[in-house]
């Protein structure tokens, strides 16, 4: 039921907008008369979700106060492209948690889009992270900084007996009675769905692209497609395993 509301604003039988893509990443190639913040050749990565997506065309129109910053020098476009979407709504949502340093917070779906970056967020926060996902992610959550994995596959985290301050559940898989069971009194659940919200907020772009140039955080990147390939990179998305994000080389 929760992709419903989704459905309805993107499109139910075929996509409300035309041109899709929420996020990217590369050059101003021109600038109004009036803007002042940016110059032709700045390197920026930028949401489109609140000007009509547009994000796979080669050329999109962003206003000069839009969700648009600097691209960091020590990201690739493949990899500035992934910040917003999955930065902003990690920030959002963990930020509902008031982390606090020594919490124990417990992500699950730590490998995606959202839950890669709400590893390295909740580090930052001062957080001790458990991270739940699959076999084959293991590495890679631990990589981010995660102090303990578990792997759904193999074991249920509802049965180790532990107690977290927040659960955060980044995919939206998780029924909230589970979630809910391992908190300690006056924890907090959190579900990406339910408490993302559908505004994004500028300053949460600036705090997560900081994050990046400290080298406290770095999005993930499973795969990049050509644009030519770009239904091949949507199918592998849809299966649902991917390692954080997925890029679309727009040339």
């Amino acid at each position: 039921w929760q992709q419903i509301p989704a459905r309805l604003y993107l499109g139910i039988r075929k996509p409300r907008r035309t041109i899709l893509g929420m996020e990217l990443a590369g050059d101003i190639e021109a600038v109004g008369k009036n803007v002042t913040l940016f110059q032709p050749g700045d390197a920026v990565l930028a949401s489109t979700f609140s000007v009509n997506f547009g994000g796979y065309a080669e050329y999109k129109c962003m206003p000069e106060n839009g969700k648009l910053v600097r691209k960091p020098a020590n990201l690739s476009y493949e990899e500035a492209a992934a910040v917003p979407g999955g930065g902003m709504t990690a920030l959002g949502c963990l930020e509902k948690g008031n982390i606090q340093p020594g919490h124990q917070v417990l992500i699950y779906g730590a490998s995606g889009a959202v839950g890669t970056n709400a590893v390295q967020i909740a580090r930052h926060f001062g957080a001790e992270v458990t991270g739940v996902c699959s076999t084959t992610n293991l590495e890679l959550v631990t990589s981010l900084g995660a102090s303990h994995v578990i792997d759904y596959t193999q074991e249920d985290f509802t049965e180790r007996g532990e107690r977290y301050d927040v659960v955060f559940d980044a995919v939206g898989k998780l029924p909230p009675a589970k979630g809910k069971s391992v908190l300690k009194p006056g924890g907090t659940y959190i579900n990406v769905h339910k408490d993302s919200g559908s505004s994004e907020r500028i300053e949460d772009l600036r705090f997560v692209t900081d994050l990046i140039e400290a080298g406290e955080l770095r999005p993930a990147i499973d795969r990049t497609y050509p644009f030519e390939q770009i239904v091949e990179a949507h199918r592998y998305v849809e299966q649902g395993h991917k390692k954080g994000n997925v890029a679309i080389t727009v040339s």
